[in-house]
């Protein structure tokens, strides 16, 4: 017989909180068709690179990525993500609310990027169960999510130098608005309504409504349009991409749509914005 034990009765137990509250997981990877552009969030984002590699663009700075690498934005930092071609990127984001990440040398600049390499394994693997639990659905799985992801902070702090630290509310934001809002920061290219949103963040359409705009002084919809005339004033800078490309990319349904918004909010046409990027540039 053969017996393995491990005594903690005389253990002093104390429960690991941190104050992070997960607000969402998600696994992307990029395709041909897709792109991002500058952003920032109102919470902490873990970005785990689970294949490909690309690069990080924070603020005006680009860092090279690659499989086992992980990117942890605190609130406010201006971010996007670019794939290379060859080696598409696929990865895992984490939205958490309530912490900020800082390290005993610097913790100022807002962001880490660590390079797990041999111990990748181990990291990866609690965002997996995750996501597995949040994918099933099943009863209690809430609760599971948010104690994995306490786990993974443990794991976090004994590996790197990083400590979560009590976050201050940057936005007066319900829980639920936090979620509507950080799933229309990624889907807003998409078909999106109302229900979709409120589908998304487990909500009735109307009272979502009623606190995203009492959040954020802006409705769903409108924040929608917002960030899709951003989106193709983005495009319309960088690319040479035609009206007709832009406007489907950026999410309106006809270029006609798309004219007549964005002439509306800006009093010119999208031709005649990008006539005034260009001039810039040159002159």
């Amino acid at each position: 017989m053969s017996t393995e034990r491990y005594d903690f009765s005389e253990h002093e137990f104390r429960t690991y909180y941190s104050g992070a509250r997960l607000l969402y997981i998600s696994r992307e990877k990029y395709s041909g068709d897709w792109y991002s552009m500058p952003h920032i969030h109102n919470f902490t984002e873990f970005f785990y690179v689970v294949g490909g590699s690309g690069k990080f663009q924070i603020r005006n700075d680009s860092h090279e990525i690659s499989t086992g690498d992980m990117v942890l934005l605190n609130p406010q930092v201006e971010h996007t993500e670019t794939s290379f071609v060859e080696d598409p990127l696929e990865y895992i984001v984490l939205g958490i609310e309530g912490v900020k990440l800082v390290t005993s040398l610097d913790s100022v600049e807002g962001f880490s990027i660590i390079h797990f390499n041999e111990v990748a394994d181990d990291i990866s693997q609690y965002l997996y169960f995750i996501l597995a639990e949040a994918k099933r659905h099943d009863s209690g799985f809430e609760d599971v999510c948010q104690s994995l992801l306490n786990i993974l902070l443990i794991n976090l702090m004994r590996r790197t130098k990083i400590t979560p630290r009590t976050a201050d509310t940057v936005e007066n934001a319900s829980p639920k608005a936090m979620q509507a809002k950080a799933f229309i920061d990624a889907h807003f290219r998409e078909n999106i309504t109302l229900q979709s949103v409120a589908d998304a963040t487990d909500s009735n359409k109307y009272y979502l409504s009623h606190i995203f705009s009492q959040a954020y002084g802006i409705s769903p919809l409108q924040y929608v349009q917002t960030l899709r005339l951003e989106d193709s004033k983005y495009l319309l800078r960088t690319t040479n991409y035609s009206l007709k490309q832009i406007a489907s990319m950026a999410g309106f349904s006809s270029v006609s749509y798309f004219t007549q918004r964005f002439s509306k909010v800006e009093n010119m046409t999208p031709s005649s914005y990008r006539n005034m990027c260009q001039k810039q540039l040159k002159g």
